[in-house]
């Protein structure tokens, strides 16, 4: 199901387009500008079903009548998802194939015609200047929606012929509540999912269904436990496992990074109710009775060091071998 009040923590951004629907107010153009996974879809899906819904209640697409049945399984005639040819760009031909060449004519069953341009931020200039020509004179059932991790990407002209909805970060609280109630997601595991979101209710939801994102933070708990005891070669190899998951090293290095935020709270406080990996806390007093602040410190500066380093794409497992190094002398 599709509902505006399944958009969690939005809520200036849904009663903007619920606002839209109810007084049948709706701009031709829209910009939804929002981080990686955040949700910018679901709500663009949301937003298009309710406009094309025959039996609406109120501002809510009914869920059962034929639009909203075609909408739900991405078969709707009049809900035009742009894709592009080549990975990482949007290119001038797609616009001008897909939106240009296909918006006059008129929507097949629906009143509106709605495209959704995801990813907005790979549009080329010269697709963003083709696609200018649709905004600056559309015809009156057609409404695009343009999904964008980036807005500085887009041309200033775009910008101005578009409302822009930026999404903001949702409160841990609200996350938390949506993980354990909708999703039945235990206590602490929410509390995990929530720390590595930062805010991000996608994020969130994506690493509480996320198995492989389980068995990485088990692994590299288990190598921080143990870290003190290891030989290089053993290093080395835990190194060489790391690199094999399809997993963003970002998260991997949260994952490390939590780590010894607990441990240094737990020695500063002793405790446990506020710590994210509190079911490891046996490990994690070990830690902190066997680690000086000093210590502490120094391993969290070169995590900071070591993401900034794989950022700017610094070789992975020299940079992982001089951080476990680091963890492991402190």
């Amino acid at each position: 199901m599709r509902r505006f009040s399944d958009i969690v923590g939005q809520e200036q951004l849904r009663e903007h387009l619920e606002n839209a629907v109810r007084m049948n107010k709706v701009s031709h153009a829209y910009i939804i500008n929002g981080e990686r996974n955040a949700g910018k879809e679901f709500i663009a899906r949301t937003f298009a079903m309710a406009l094309q819904c025959e039996d609406r209640q109120g501002v809510e697409p009914c869920q059962e009548c034929h639009s909203c049945k075609q909408a739900q399984s991405g078969n709707h005639p009049d809900i035009i998802f742009i894709t592009h040819e080549k990975p990482g760009t949007i290119g001038v031909d797609d616009i001008r194939r897909q939106i240009n060449g296909d918006v006059a004519i008129k929507p097949y069953s629906g009143p509106k015609k709605i495209y959704i341009v995801n990813e907005g931020e790979k549009m080329t200039v010269q697709a963003q200047n083709a696609l200018l020509k649709t905004l600056e004179e559309p015809p009156e059932y057609a409404v695009i929606l343009i999904l964008t991790d980036n807005v500085n990407t887009l041309l200033p002209t775009i910008l101005s012929r578009c409302v822009v909805l930026n999404m903001k970060p949702v409160r841990d609280a609200q996350i938390k509540e949506y993980l354990m109630e909708n999703m039945g997601i235990p206590d602490y595991k929410a509390d995990i999912c929530v720390a590595f979101a930062r805010g991000n209710v996608g994020k969130a939801r994506l690493l509480a269904n996320s198995e492989e994102f389980d068995k990485v933070k088990d692994e590299a708990i288990t190598l921080l436990k143990y870290i003190g005891e290891m030989e290089l070669h053993e290093i080395v190899a835990a190194i060489k496992k790391i690199n094999e998951y399809k997993f963003d090293v970002n998260d991997y290095m949260d994952i490390l990074s939590i780590w010894y935020r607990d441990v240094l709270l737990f020695k500063a406080t002793h405790d446990v109710n506020h710590l994210i990996f509190r079911e490891e806390i046996q490990h994690i007093r070990k830690v902190a009775d066997k680690s000086t602040y000093e210590g502490i410190e120094r391993i969290i500066d070169a995590l900071e060091k070591s993401k900034q380093r794989l950022n700017a794409n610094v070789n992975f497992e020299l940079t992982m071998e001089l951080l476990l190094l680091t963890i492991k002398e402190n």
